[in-house]
């Protein structure tokens, strides 16, 4: 592990009151570093106790900076006790492993060695019932996914906009250069679309919040997740409001996602 800066300031201006590291971890299955922002309440450094992680994802084109470039993550951490994890999980990943690609293994980095790394690094719950994973777009996929994959790792698990259904987004937000052509693995997107995964989660094995703004391109992905979690009997709290796929609403829900973790880990 190499520890860059500190404390990260990007436009628009953000003032923390939290300790923000940025640090690259190594990654054993892509053979690289990445780097992952992690923010620590002012608690951690008076406090000898250990603390629940929440993991937060970024969205297709985005990295481990954004969530801090547009929003008092820091503010956040201390009032709800957590640290918050940024990792950076490529520029167009899905948090998948790619079966084509040895550097696009975001899966296993994600959910397995970055896990692993922080619990060895950081005074974590070192358990599913002190981790959470959230995030936006291609986040909110990432999020529901890894948890429904790893269960043992997480107690919770939010989304945010998700695109639950990846043949909704396989045209423009390069998918299928990380799966394959579709022409040669037919399948390949519903086999890694979280609506086609909902059946492998048990009752009561993970607390799920999904949102999605009612203007929202990804707004039927979404409701269709909802349907299938209803009529599976799977328990999740499901909420649209107003707006669209923006840093407004996503700054604007993360608020309720740390609120239900609170509640819920």
């Amino acid at each position: 592990m190499r520890r860059l800066t500190l404390i990260y300031f990007a436009f628009p201006l953000v003032l923390f009151t939290a300790e923000i590291d940025t640090v690259l971890v190594y990654s054993q299955a892509m053979q690289k570093e990445a780097p992952v922002v992690i923010i620590m309440p002012d608690s951690y450094q008076s406090d000898t106790d250990l603390f629940p992680v929440i993991y937060l994802l970024h969205g297709h084109s985005g990295n481990h900076l954004d969530w801090i470039s547009n929003m008092d993550v820091g503010a956040a951490a201390d009032r709800y006790g957590f640290i918050i994890v940024c990792p950076d999980g490529g520029y167009d990943s899905w948090y998948l492993d790619s079966p084509i690609d040895n550097e696009c293994q975001y899966e296993t980095f994600v959910a397995v060695e970055l896990v692993q790394w922080m619990d060895s690094n950081y005074r974590t719950i070192r358990s599913k019932k002190g981790r959470a994973i959230t995030g936006l777009s291609m986040g909110g996929h990432g999020a529901i996914y890894l948890a429904i994959r790893h269960p043992e790792n997480y107690g919770a698990a939010g989304s945010m906009s998700g695109v639950f259904d990846l043949n909704q987004a396989s045209s423009k937000y390069n998918i299928l250069e990380k799966l394959g052509a579709s022409n040669e693995n037919p399948g390949i997107l519903a086999k890694h679309s979280v609506v086609n995964l909902i059946d492998q989660l048990t009752e009561n094995s993970l607390a799920i919040l999904i949102e999605c703004g009612v203007d929202d391109r990804f707004l039927a992905g979404n409701r269709k997740a909802h349907s299938i979690m209803l009529e599976k009997g799977v328990q999740h709290d499901y909420i649209e409001r107003p707006g669209g796929h923006t840093w407004d609403y996503w700054v604007n829900v993360l608020e309720y996602h740390l609120l239900f973790f609170k509640k819920s880990l």
